[in-house]
C-alpha cells in the first residue's frame, strides 16, 4: 500500500510503463491515449481517448491502467473516456514516431506543416518503408493488423509493412 498520496508526476511515470496492446513499441502515454491525470483526496481520475472510437483495445488498456495503479496502492480510480476532441496522429511525438519506425511500422506523416495550418493533402504522399527507407511503396490493403494501420509493400526491398494511418 502507498503510504503517501502519489504525485501526478509519479502517476504519469507509472502510465508510461504500460505498453499499448496493439503497438507494444509505444506506451499509452506515447500514443497520447492518456489525456489527463487528476488526484483528489479520495481518488485518482484518469482521462483517456482511444485512437478510434471503436478501438477494440480500449478495454484492455483500461484494465491495464486499473491493475497497474492497484499494484501501487491506488484503490479508488475513476477512468473517464473522452471522445472529443478526437484522437489525432498529431499527438504522437517525434520520439514515438521514431520508435514506430524502429519497430517496423511506418509512422504517420504530419498534417500540420511548419505553417501550423492543418492540411489534408490533395493526394497521399508516399509512405516510406521503415526497413530500407525507400518511398517506392504500394498500398496493399487499407486495413492492416489493427484498425489504426494499413498494409503496404516496399517495391525496393520487397518487405511488407504496416503503416500507421494518419488522422
Amino acid at each position: 500500500m502507498v503510504t503517501a498520496a502519489p504525485s501526478v508526476a509519479e502517476i504519469w511515470s507509472w502510465l508510461r510503463e504500460i505498453a499499448d496492446p496493439e503497438l507494444p513499441a509505444l506506451s499509452i502515454v506515447d500514443l497520447g491515449i492518456v489525456r489527463e491525470v487528476r488526484t483528489e483526496p479520495e481518488q485518482v481520475t484518469i482521462t483517456i481517448t482511444p485512437t478510434y472510437s471503436a478501438c477494440p483495445a480500449i478495454d484492455v488498456i483500461a484494465e491495464e491502467i486499473r491493475s497497474s495503479l492497484k499494484r501501487r496502492g491506488i484503490e479508488k480510480l475513476r477512468l473517464e473516456t473522452k471522445l472529443s476532441p478526437a484522437w489525432t496522429t498529431e499527438w504522437l511525438s517525434d520520439e514515438a514516431k521514431q520508435r514506430l519506425r524502429e519497430y517496423g511500422i511506418a509512422p504517420p506523416q504530419s498534417l500540420v506543416p511548419a505553417t501550423g495550418i492543418k492540411r489534408a493533402p490533395a493526394k497521399p504522399e508516399p509512405v516510406a518503408c521503415p526497413h530500407c527507407g525507400s518511398q517506392s511503396t504500394v498500398l496493399v490493403s487499407r486495413y492492416g493488423s489493427s484498425l489504426c494501420k494499413a498494409l503496404y509493400k516496399c517495391l525496393n526491398c520487397r518487405e511488407p509493412f504496416d503503416a500507421f494511418k494518419q488522422h
